[in-house]
């Protein structure tokens, strides 16, 4: 594992921006596995300036996303479709046919899980997979349970998610309590994984996930079994 802490968001953001860019450029048809949230939003900006700047080439890129909320569609300004087409893929040139979320409003979740697995693994799986961490520990919506999910899956949002995902929303009861997350075989079969995380408010859920026991109940600490892991954190 490769642990690097850095002293801004701003730093944390560039490092993450460097390492998705010499992925791209060195196969230009990667497979990108992307998050939401606040995380990675300075990263995205960094790789938008670098499009704009004529240094990198996102057109045979495909990106699959984490997950997405339960019962709610791409136009839904709280959906995490819309949040990737408004902050990487408008300004970037990548294909959107080539940019995958979970379908948080398929009839049948079970079905939709099974398909999205099938389909990262005709992609030849994921070339390097983008993860945050929540407080508790989840990373996409992989919560704190009693064993390790593999599949794709819908989920019951913890109430600490919750809380924490209501300064997106107008008040905490607009928060959807569901969602459907890539599970840990496709998260954990990327061939590189890279988290990002900041805040000080991180750092206990940090040590907890990379220097304390491998364990469920910290879902990202599974982490730990992954032979190319690239954390970057920032406590400011």
């Amino acid at each position: 594992m490769n642990f690097i802490k850095v002293d801004s968001y701003d730093k944390l953001s560039a490092i993450a921006a460097n390492i998705i860019a010499s992925q791209v450029t060195l196969k230009p048809d990667s497979v990108l596995g992307l998050a939401t949230g606040s995380s990675p939003l300075g990263t995205y900006a960094k790789l938008a300036e670098k499009y704009r700047a004529g240094e990198l080439d996102f057109s045979r890129v495909t990106s699959v996303n984490l997950d997405e909320y339960v019962g709610l569609d791409g136009s839904n300004d709280q959906s995490y479709r819309y949040f990737m087409d408004n902050n990487l893929f408008c300004n970037i040139n990548i294909d959107r046919n080539n940019t995958y979320v979970p379908n948080g409003c398929a009839d049948d979740l079970k079905a939709e899980g099974q398909a999205y697995d099938e389909f990262i693994k005709k992609l030849g799986g994921i070339d390097l997979q983008l993860l945050g961490i929540g407080l508790d520990g989840h990373i996409g919506f992989n919560e704190p349970e009693a064993f390790f999910t593999k599949e794709t899956h819908e989920v019951q949002l913890d109430e600490s998610t919750i809380e924490a995902n209501a300064r997106f929303f107008a008040s905490k009861a607009d928060v959807p309590t569901k969602a459907i997350t890539m599970g840990m075989m496709s998260i954990m079969q990327a061939k590189k994984i890279l988290l990002i995380a900041n805040g000080a408010k991180k750092k206990d859920i940090i040590n907890k996930a990379f220097f304390g026991p491998i364990t469920p109940f910290v879902p990202a600490s599974i982490l730990q079994l992954h032979p190319d892991v690239t954390v970057i954190y920032s406590e400011n």
